[in-house]
């Protein structure tokens, strides 16, 4: 892992568009909570197929403009046209955006085609076509392998391709084991791939939607946490405090063996990730 351990540091979330007005006011004060990790920038999701567009980019520019903080907008390209991505990079760098997540995304139901750009490599190959090195540009990594992919060699091949047609950095699925984030990291080494690859981190809150999401994503959950968390039942503190144990636990081996950074996957929600960034003794986005 010597080679993560030469990029500088990055602590960043991401956050979901909110629906309601009460869902957006709630936004505004885990984002405000949030500041207190000075994070290199936070992420915004985009709804399959476009679905939260109008959101998305409200939102990026509320939380950029309004409090300060770097936003890096998902983009998609299922089921979506170049000029319609081409119209959501140009609003975005009109707005001083620099940052983007480039993903494939999700195909929205009821759709049978894929659009014009069918893989995340086609995306990123795109973005620098339009916009040359206007945005940094974030891709998925995947330690646990894309559900999707036919093996974990296919899996890195695309990584790879990602890559190679111009991303700068990338976020990883969440993951519980700390192994599969040191072996992805050895096998991008030896396919010569040198970007920061920095770990995405889900906190554990809620057994129930946690297992939901895992199930959907591909991420593994520990036989050992299962279990424990299956006794727990719906004792919500319970649960709370043994995954805020585990995950700060985690995150304190990825960074001590050379991780370039965190990246919270937060939910809209604040205490689960500032009580594991005060439990590595984390301040102003520098390890203590």
């Amino acid at each position: 892992m010597n080679s993560q351990r030469a990029y500088p540091k990055s602590f960043s979330f991401e956050l979901f568009p909110p629906k309601t007005e009460a869902a957006e006011l709630a936004l505004k004060n885990t984002v405000a909570q949030l500041r207190q990790i000075n994070p290199s920038y936070c992420s915004v999701t985009f709804g399959a197929g476009g679905s939260t567009r109008e959101k998305t980019f409200e939102t990026v520019v509320s939380i950029q403009e309004g409090m300060g903080i770097a936003c890096a907008p998902h983009i998609s390209c299922i089921a979506s046209t170049r000029s319609y991505i081409r119209e959501m990079l140009d609003a975005y760098r009109e707005q001083g955006i620099k940052r983007i997540v480039a993903l494939r995304g999700d195909m929205p139901s009821g759709m049978l085609t894929t659009g014009e750009l069918r893989y995340a490599n086609e995306l990123v190959e795109f973005i620098r076509q339009e916009t040359g090195n206007d945005f940094h540009v974030e891709v998925a990594g995947y330690p646990e392998v894309h559900p999707q992919a036919a093996n974990a060699e296919k899996d890195l091949l695309n990584f790879k391709r990602k890559v190679e047609a111009g991303a700068d950095s990338a976020i990883t699925q969440y993951f519980y084991n700390a192994e599969a984030y040191f072996r992805f990291i050895d096998d991008c080494e030896k396919q010569n791939i040198n970007i920061p690859i920095v770990p995405g981190i889900m906190p554990i809150t809620n057994y129930t939607q946690l297992a939901r999401f895992s199930e959907l994503c591909g991420a593994d959950i520990p036989r050992w946490i299962r279990k424990r968390l299956e006794v727990f039942g719906d004792d919500r503190v319970t649960i709370r405090t043994f995954g805020i144990d585990v995950v700060s636990k985690l995150c304190r081996r990825l960074l001590e063996q050379g991780a370039p950074g965190l990246h919270f996957y937060t939910l809209n929600q604040s205490d689960a990730t500032l009580a594991i960034w005060h439990n590595l003794g984390l301040h102003g986005n520098n390890p203590a």
